[in-house]
């Protein structure tokens, strides 16, 4: 590898101050050098402006300061002597507790390229080293260490130091953990991984998670390399190294996708805890996460949009095919922790009812398709408000249910199944870009016919999909039972502290057609008089309240706080409102189903 012409070295420079300190070394610079930092960060499809963290921008030349000239939000130029080597330092605030930017404070250090990383124009393919410092610690402090999937040139025992980076992307593409973390390292069909924990508690079973989540890597490269995958002779995975690290918090949930490793937050109560056999529905929720992350080191951060093969990171980059490379991954995340084991039918089958019935339960189906959906990720998807559930749909969720309807078709007809679909793009693209009709030439050469009409009705249209008629071909029926109170009424709410806050008015529903907003508060209701009854009036604490309250009528008032103001809303109560429930009919069609093909 040739000998890297642009160097970094990020220091914790002050961390009460929560201030990364940054050099930047342009071996080679240009005569009007332009540096600048990304707007949006692969896999978080909404541009963040990071560059509104960054301060105290100065660049030298040997012993001379130069004149450093912002050009819009996100670069700057240098007017220098080219060849001569530049020096660029700066600071970057870091208080941003996610996956997605930039943290640092007392216990614990975490960075995204980038965040911290600007981008040296006409040398983004060349190789980039970092050094990574270590805060200086007080004597009563725990040692912290450093964790990132960068190769290392010379770090210490503790991972601090030099590691290098074949360009810019591949930089960006490797988030750094730093702290007194916990680590553990593991093997999966002969490729190294390590995951590290931040803020687990003492109740935490490391061990539990580690061989969860070993089932769950070792699932997946046999899902894409077959059951030989790692033995002498056999394909390898694309990857030759991966890092999970996790993030435990009071209230957080979320990951971000990388080549080599992922960023995970959860909440420390869905850890695995220690001496518990049967862990809570939170342990599954956060397997799921693992899942799906590590799913994409296939899905998305190889086989991609064609429009992703090279990034812009100064403006949107759009493409109609979230639906397949987040919205698959959706289907298999689950789908893949059943066959590891980590699930049973039951299980499986109440993650499938949720998903279903939170796509059901949203007008926005009706109003965008999902390949729209997948478009709009920069303007709808990420910048939810009060009129998201009727304006817009997931492609997480629908996009899984795309899947899912593709796969139980395959394998009714008998020709493969979605499993082989995917395969067999991977192999084709040579695990690189992809286009829609790269998808539609992989199914119609596993099922033997053309599936135009269904990308056209599934994906480009905002028709059903033909769940009931599907799950059933595969031994599960889809049951009607009556809707929970707040989805009868058309609402969703916060009910805290005595009180019911309209978070959103579904599009159609008995709230939005008795007046309601989202904002409002819920305050109680008014009863007529009935049947010799005078009339009542009562403070409601939860939606659960009206069944005491009501009896059988269906008329009542509600009141309504709205910016202070009290309203009298004529509210009726509707009746046949439905949610599904999945069941088991045929255990062994549905076994069929859920084993691999």
């Amino acid at each position: 590898m040739v000998a890297p012409a642009v160097h970094y070295r990020v220091e914790c420079a002050d961390r009460h101050a929560h201030l990364f300190a940054v050099l930047l070394r342009i071996e080679r610079p240009a005569a009007r050098q332009r540096v600048a930092l990304p707007v949006w960060i692969p896999g978080s499809y909404l541009v963040r402006e990071f560059a509104k963290n960054l301060q105290d921008l100065q660049a030298r030349q040997g012993r001379r300061a130069l004149a450093v000239h912002q050009l819009d939000k996100c670069s700057w130029q240098i007017d220098c002597t080219p060849g001569k080597p530049l020096e660029l330092r700066y600071q970057v605030c870091a208080y941003d507790n996610s996956v997605r930017t930039a943290w640092l404070d007392a216990t614990r250090a975490f960075f995204n390229g980038t965040s911290l990383c600007l981008r040296v124009d006409g040398q983004a393919e060349a190789p980039h080293a970092i050094e990574i410092v270590g805060p200086k610690l007080a004597p009563d402090e725990q040692r912290w260490s450093c964790a990132t999937a960068l190769e290392p040139t010379k770090t210490d025992r503790h991972g601090f130091g030099h590691y290098l980076a074949a360009g810019y992307d591949e930089l960006a593409d490797s988030p750094v953990e730093m702290g007194a973390f916990w680590s553990a390292e593991f093997e999966a069909c002969g490729v190294p991984h390590r995951f590290v924990v931040a803020g687990a508690p003492p109740s935490f079973d490391g061990e539990r998670l580690i061989a969860d989540t070993r089932a769950i890597c070792e699932t997946q490269m046999r899902f894409w390399h077959g059951p030989k995958v790692g033995k002498r002779g056999s394909p390898k995975p694309p990857h030759d190294r991966y890092v999970f690290m996790l993030n435990a918090v009071d209230d957080g949930y979320g990951g971000l996708e990388h080549r080599h490793s992922t960023a995970l937050i959860c909440t420390r109560r869905d850890l695995p805890q220690l001496g518990v056999q049967k862990q809570g529905e939170g342990y599954t929720t956060l397997l799921g996460l693992i899942s799906h992350e590590y799913f994409h080191t296939w899905n998305v951060k190889r086989l991609r949009p064609a429009e992703f093969e090279r990034y812009d990171y100064a403006q949107e980059n759009y493409t109609q095919l979230l639906w397949l490379f987040e919205g698959f991954t959706s289907y298999y995340d689950d789908l893949l922790l059943r066959r590891a084991g980590r699930l049973d039918d039951a299980g499986y089958l109440r993650l499938i009812n949720k998903t279903a019935n939170q796509v059901l339960q949203a007008p926005g189906r009706h109003v965008q398709s999902v390949a729209q959906a997948s478009f709009d990720a920069w303007v709808k998807y990420y910048r939810q408000d009060e009129q998201t559930a009727n304006t817009t749909i997931s492609y997480y969720t629908k996009g899984a249910l795309v899947a899912l309807c593709f796969d139980l078709t395959l394998r009714a007809e008998g020709k493969g199944s979605l499993d082989d679909v995917m395969r067999l793009l991977w192999t084709k693209s040579g695990g690189g870009p992809v286009a829609e009709p790269d998808f539609a030439a992989a199914l119609e050469a596993v099922g033997g016919r053309s599936f135009a009409d269904e990308i056209a009705q599934w994906v480009h249209s905002t028709d059903e999909l033909p769940l009931a008629e599907q799950l059933g071909r595969h031994g599960v029926s889809a049951n009607e039972d009556p809707a929970q109170r707040a989805q009868e009424l058309g609402l969703r709410v916060a009910e805290a502290n005595g009180s019911v806050q309209v978070k959103m008015v579904l599009r159609g529903g008995a709230a939005e057609q008795a007046g309601f907003s989202a904002n409002d508060e819920w305050i109680g209701i008014e009863l007529a008089a009935h049947k010799g009854r005078p009339a009542q009036g009562w403070r409601i604490a939860r939606l659960d309240d009206l069944a005491l309250y009501l009896g059988p009528l269906k008329k009542i008032t509600a009141l309504v706080a709205r910016d202070r103001r009290l309203l009298r809303l004529p509210l009726t109560l509707p009746s046949g409102v439905t949610t599904w429930r999945l069941a088991v009919q045929d255990a062994a069609k549905l076994a069929q189903w859920l084993a691999p093909q």
